[in-house]
């Protein structure tokens, strides 16, 4: 620790440094100051963590230097060395941030218990105040995990049949990006080099994304485009935003970026197409590698592409009809009367069915490649023929994926995939209902496979998960019941505390009190 000796005789100084063996007790004498003034300065230069200092000096006395000190430099401990004679004086002082006073002539004995007394104040202050620090970087890091699993929900119409908290959405930092208008932008990097080695510049990219974000827009991935970093903007802040991440991109990772900006939409149900809109947008882009910005706001109208034809897609792959999907596929292609439409068209197309694939699929390791080929040869456009080929495959990927799933021998799998998903997502508003949905199975049936293969039902085992998290959460008391509550996926902390009491027969501030006593509080 670093220590600074401040006195207006320098005999006294050398003396206090020859009292010691400074090295040995842990401790670096880092400058001398003969006045108050002189060892502020000194204080800014070196960051002493004790300052030993003389009552009676020209210039700034040590009562004074103590008194600022408390404001420039509050957590700089001080002893205060003097004779008898100013002992009421300093004694005054000690509310001013005086930890010990030492008369003169110093004992050896005396200034070593001293300075071992604060190093371990110091020491201890600072253990606390790391582990504030975590406690605090664990919940931020826990918060834009859960903002963005919740916006993914938003934006992919998951939430459908389930009621949107407004507490959530306040505490998450969404709700005026539910209320205003918006546009999103989905960014892809690109660059003259492997994927593998693209792939790897990807975590640092996100990264750069989210700090770029500040109080202009949320940041989020979408497993369905593992390969890029979607932001939802308020619409005035879009452009430089747009412009910083492709700039960043440039300058700290020699990236290119393409961004396909979205329609502006306003309100939680709008915010499925403007994200879509977006997708729509960047693939629009050409396949050179180049920085691309492509506005989907500046497109006037849109190929015929019915919500109906969304519908009629699904339901021929979940019904594993490959002959009515390829022949509505193809005329839905062949009726477009422009190139530009066609592609259009295709990318829509292509977007539902990689939605779709991450039904099945959760980490795209199936289709991910498929669907980046299909990608490529929209972007490239050879041949109409090669394009509704691609996709055709794609969609019978799908299908047998869905088949195999919703297979009777394979009831193991779906639970498994369902409890792998309520694992990962336990903070996410889910029901049996929407699962059943998401996992394309008959809710009735997916309840009696889960109840049978797990031992709990649905709702049970959800409220284990979540009450299990909540107890590892208590145990750090940096954490606020309020954000513990959010952290778990409770709509709000009052619900949060009726269902833990319920539980566990105490409410969650009392549990906590309870760890800090012997043998703490387990039922």
């Amino acid at each position: 620790m670093k220590v600074l000796i401040t006195d207006d005789e320098a005999q006294v100084r050398k003396g206090l440094l020859w009292k010691l063996d400074w090295e040995k007790e842990g401790f670096t004498v880092v400058g001398e100051a003969s006045n108050g003034k002189e060892a502020l300065r000194i204080l800014e230069e070196k960051k002493p963590d004790i300052v030993l200092t003389d009552v009676r000096m020209p210039i700034m006395d040590g009562i004074e230097l103590v008194k600022e000190m408390s404001i420039s430099h509050p957590k700089v401990k001080t002893i205060i060395l003097s004779g008898y004679a100013d002992f009421e004086y300093v004694r005054a002082s000690m509310h001013e941030g005086v930890k010990r006073y030492l008369l003169k002539p110093v004992d050896p004995e005396e200034l070593s218990s001293a300075l071992k007394d604060i190093k371990d104040e110091l020491n201890s202050e600072r253990a606390e105040e790391y582990q504030s620090d975590r406690a605090k970087k664990m919940m931020e890091d826990q918060l834009a995990e859960i903002r963005e699993q919740y916006l993914l929900q938003l934006v992919r119409n998951e939430w459908a049949g389930l009621s949107i908290s407004e507490e959530k959405l306040m505490y998450l930092g969404l709700d005026t990006f539910c209320s205003e208008e918006v546009r999103f932008l989905s960014i892809e990097i690109r660059g003259s080099m492997s994927r593998s080695d693209l792939r790897a510049l990807f975590l640092p990219f996100r990264m750069i994304c989210r700090e770029l974000a500040g109080e202009r827009a949320i940041s989020f991935v979408d497993a369905s485009y593992p390969h890029m970093v979607h932001y939802i903007s308020r619409i005035n802040d879009v452009n430089g935003l747009a412009t910083d991440v492709q700039r960043a991109a440039k300058d700290f990772l020699g990236l290119e970026s393409v961004i396909g900006l979205g329609k502006p939409v306003r309100g939680t149900m709008a915010l499925k197409s403007g994200y879509e809109t977006s997708i729509l947008a960047w693939g629009q882009s050409s396949i050179n590698i180049e920085s691309q910005l492509i506005d989907d706001n500046m497109r006037e109208n849109d190929p015929d592409f019915p919500d109906e034809a969304v519908k009629v897609l699904n339901a021929y792959i979940e019904q594993g009809n490959e002959a009515l999907l390829q022949s509505f596929m193809t005329n839905l292609l062949e009726r477009q009367s422009s190139m530009m439409d066609f592609t259009l068209t295709a990318n829509r197309i292509l977007l539902h069915l990689t939605i779709l694939a991450g039904k099945y699929d959760p980490k795209r390791t199936e289709v991910g490649d498929e669907v980046w080929k299909c990608q490529k040869s929209i972007w490239e456009l050879t041949s109409y023929q090669e394009v509704t080929h691609q996709l055709i495959e794609l969609s019978r990927r799908i299908i047998k994926m869905a088949s195999k799933l919703k297979a009777p021998a394979n009831g193991e799998e779906v639970v498994s995939q369902v409890k792998a998903y309520m694992d990962n997502h336990y903070a996410t508003e889910m029901s049996l209902a929407t699962l059943a949905g998401q996992f394309h199975i008959n809710a009735a049936y997916l309840s009696e496979l889960f109840k049978a293969q797990v031992g709990q039902n649905f709702t049970d085992y959800l409220i284990s998960l979540r009450m299990k998290k909540a107890k590892e959460l208590l145990v750090d008391s940096g954490l606020k019941v309020i954000d513990i509550a959010h952290i778990c996926g409770f709509s709000s902390s009052g619900y949060f505390s009726t269902v833990f009491k319920k539980k566990f027969g105490v409410k969650p501030i009392d549990y906590r009190k309870g760890l800090s006593t012997e043998g703490g509080v387990e039922k």
